[in-house]
Order: structure tokens, then sequence, then C-alpha cells
């Protein structure tokens, strides 16, 4: 049961507190409520920091992300979502995984100039780069800052394949460069569905977009010939695992030529942050899918071995993975994502003018 009118229960955020930056010496503690106007955590307005990097693009070596390249034009992100791993990394910049995350963004307006330095680099070799290898490069504040355009124009103008990942319809806006990056066979997209239960989804990811509306996505990015992935993802066990074979058909039906997911794990901050959360969201259940979480992850909330921390193991994982490929191969049977085209990379070294 959900407890929406929970008085404990802060509304419209994901996290329901700022858990300790372990990189801090001191913390903020409520000790004594009467001497406060206001509770500490009530204000909800988003900030944001600009930040100017030195690079932009940032290379894994990871063994089960090898060779992934990825830019990310925002830390931070305003959707919320309660399960992100991305969280602990807003650590690395002095703020809380918690509300700090979805409160406090960190913006980069230098990448695509950034991306224009990398692309010319002395020798280089095109491979793919993933637009939200952290956070969603179409969260709310792109529709004002448009970092993100400007970057698919710089893709555009290079010939370069891109990779996106998101479960914004603020991508709609961008189908005119979209077309024509998929027509030379440089696009993917990645359209994140998560649950298409309307109630879960507010729980979980207060701040996105509903199932119907990123389905509408996946429906008009096909329509235009734009190859599309659904991502079930997270799968969390017990919340939303039995909802994997809708969400692979409901994207089908739309025109998407492939699926993926990932089994949810918990790492650093984000095992507090979902703990809290759950007991206050799903009293009724929430010792059940902490449990079945932990027995994807040889009995641990968090998991950083290679191989098994995306996809788990184990009896509850290996239902998981049994039930996504019984519904891929009846709803996606014979499709598949085209391959990208390296060969129309267009260094332009030497006759380079910035577009901004």
């Amino acid at each position: 049961m959900l407890h929406q009118d929970n008085p404990d229960f802060f509304k419209g955020r994901g996290a329901q507190l700022n858990t300790h930056n372990k990189f801090l010496k001191n913390k903020y503690v409520a000790e004594h409520m009467e001497g406060l106007d206001e509770p500490l955590l009530e204000n909800s307005a988003t900030q944001l920091f600009e930040e100017t990097p030195k690079k932009i693009v940032s290379e894994s070596n990871s063994p089960d992300l090898s060779h992934m390249r990825s830019i990310n034009p925002y830390q931070g992100c305003e959707h919320g979502c309660i399960y992100c791993y991305a969280r602990n990394t807003h650590e690395y910049y002095g703020f809380s995984a918690g509300l700090d995350f979805e409160r406090k963004i960190i913006i980069k307006r230098n990448a695509p100039e950034l991306l224009e330095q990398y692309f010319n680099k002395k020798n280089y070799q095109p491979v793919c780069i993933l637009l939200s290898g952290n956070t969603d490069c179409y969260q709310p504040i792109e529709r004002r800052l448009q970092i993100t355009r400007n970057l698919l124009q710089v893709f555009l103008k290079y010939r370069h394949p891109v990779s996106i990942i998101t479960k914004n319809n603020v991508i709609l806006r961008d189908m005119d460069i979209l077309t024509e990056l998929a027509a030379m066979n440089l696009l993917h997209v990645n359209v994140s569905i998560t649950s298409l239960n309307e109630q879960l989804r507010q729980k979980l990811e207060p701040r996105t977009v509903t199932a119907t509306g990123r389905l509408a996505v996946v429906q008009k990015l096909s329509e235009k010939g734009i190859p599309v992935r659904v991502m079930a993802a997270p799968i969390i066990p017990g919340l939303n695992s039995n909802e994997v074979p809708n969400i692979i058909k409901a994207a089908a039906d739309r025109g998407a030529l492939a699926a993926g997911f990932t089994i949810v794990r918990l790492n650093g901050s984000v095992a507090d942050i979902f703990s809290d959360w759950i007991y206050k969201a799903f009293p009724d259940r929430a010792d059940k899918v902490l449990n079945m979480i932990r027995a994807c992850h040889d009995g641990n909330l968090n998991d950083s071995d290679f191989g098994r921390r995306m996809s788990g193991e184990g009896k509850v994982a290996e239902s998981i993975h049994q039930m996504f490929r019984m519904a891929c191969n009846r709803f996606m049977a014979g499709r598949q994502m085209p391959e990208y085209d390296y060969s129309l990379f267009v260094p332009r070294k030497g006759k380079q003018t910035s577009m901004f």
C-alpha cells in the first residue's frame, strides 16, 4: 500500500533525507526543532551550480562497460529516481547523495566546445559516445539551457555516432537533429521505462514523465525511423519485477527494436536512501523487497563485482532473466538495432570554426 498521506513523507522528491557525505568532516543535524522557522528539509527549490570542466568525455575501462565513453552535461538530476546509482557521484562535489542530488544541479555550459576539441585530437578514431552515462541529459533544465541540443549539433557536424538514454519527452524537441543522425546510422535512442504503474512511478521517480508519455516517445521516434531500445531498468524484485513482459510488449507495439534491463544495486549512500524510502512508501513489503535485492547480490544490498553487479545472480535474478528472455523472444523476435556507420566521421583539423 502506498502511504501518500504519511506526514513523514517528503512529497515531490524521491529521497526523504540528506545522507552524510563521507568526504566531509561536518554534517547538518536538526537537534532543536523549536529554534527553526521551518523543518530543515522543506526548502524544495532547485539550485544550479556552474562547472567549467577541462574535459567532457569520460572513458570507462570496467570489464562490463569496456571502452564505454560518455558525456554528462549535468551532474545531479531533478528527476529524483530513488534508486539512482549516480547519486553517489554528488558527494565528490561536496553535496549529499540524497535530497541535494535532486535539488543542486551542476551544469556544464562549455560541454559542446570541449566535445569539438575531443573530436579534433590528433589521430582520434571514432567510438560511439553515450549521452547520459550518469544523469539524464534531458532532465527538466535542458528545456531552457539546451546543452544537450548543442552537443547533438556537434555530433551531426562531425558525423559521429551517439547513443542517448533518457526517460524524458524533452527529447522530442530535437527531432530535427535526431532524424538526420538516424538517416546516416549515427544514432541509437534508449528510453528507460521502470514501471507502467502510475502510482508506483510517482513514488519511485517523482519528477519524471509518465510511462504513457515515454511510450509515446518510443512511438514518435520509431515513426521517424529513429532506432529505439527500451530499457526496463532497474528491475527491483518484489516491486516492479512482475512488469517486465508488459513493458517489453508495450514498447514493441510502439516500434521499439530491442530491449535491455538491469537489476537494482544499492551501492554507497543509495542503500540508506532507498531503505529509508521504501519503509516510508511501502512499509508492508519493505523487508521482502530488501531481502530479494540481497538475494541477487550475494546477501548484500550493494554489489561492485563485475559481471554480477548489474545482472545479479541466484534464483531471484535467474527468474527475472528468464522472464526477460521469454518476453523478448515473444514480442521482439527478428528485430535488432542497426549498426553504426563509423566511416562518415569528418575530422575538422585545420579548418575548425566553432559553432558556439
